[in-house]
């Protein structure tokens, strides 16, 4: 028998994978808690609402993505060896049963998000444009501020648009080869 903990873990990882696969709006306490094997109620115990969950998703989900970026600068400063890895977080979501990022299909979404759920998702983007720019800065250490932040923004964008593109046509290969365009434009160290 699961205890508390280990339910509350078992709803969030359910959940996550329902939101990659299906989006927020599709999100459902009762699909949820046949998945899990729990009763809507016990669901609603760890999460009392919809936002309750959506907005814990998006808040491990960003804490999980920070610290695994935080390592890559750790192992290596190398921008392009930092890229190859970052860009490879997204790949793989695909290749996982071409699922999105998590904030990225929120986004999507977000005139539907509440309020607590829109903040974390909007923690996620900065967190990932603030790590973007900090590899730029090891590329091009004599850049502005403003030029490596708008071109960490552009990466980024670029990325969570090309996993979208791809996911909905169900081809990886747009992704791979949107990648390989912005290198080759220069976009992408």
């Amino acid at each position: 028998m699961k205890t508390t903990p280990d339910m509350r873990e078992a709803v969030m990882t359910a959940a996550k994978a329902a939101v990659q696969a299906r989006g927020y709006n599709a999100l459902s306490f009762r699909e949820l808690a046949k998945e899990v094997g729990i009763k809507s109620a016990s669901v609603h115990y760890h999460f009392p609402t919809k936002g309750d969950l959506g907005a814990a998703l998006a808040r491990r989900y960003t804490q999980d993505g920070a610290t695994y970026l935080e390592e890559l600068l750790a192992q290596s400063d190398s921008p392009g060896w930092c890229m190859d890895r970052y860009i490879e977080i997204f790949r793989s979501a695909l290749a996982n049963d071409n699922r999105m990022c998590l904030c990225g299909i929120m986004s999507a979404e977000l005139d539907n998000l509440p309020p607590e759920v829109r903040i974390e998702v909007d923690k996620f983007a900065g967190v990932n444009v603030a790590w973007i720019e900090r590899v730029l800065r090891l590329a091009k250490p004599d850049v502005s501020e403003a030029a490596l932040k708008k071109q960490a923004m552009a990466i980024f964008v670029a990325i969570e648009g090309a996993q979208l593109i791809s996911r909905g046509c169900r081809d990886i290969a747009i992704y791979d080869q949107s990648v390989q365009a912005y290198r080759e434009a220069g976009l992408i160290p």
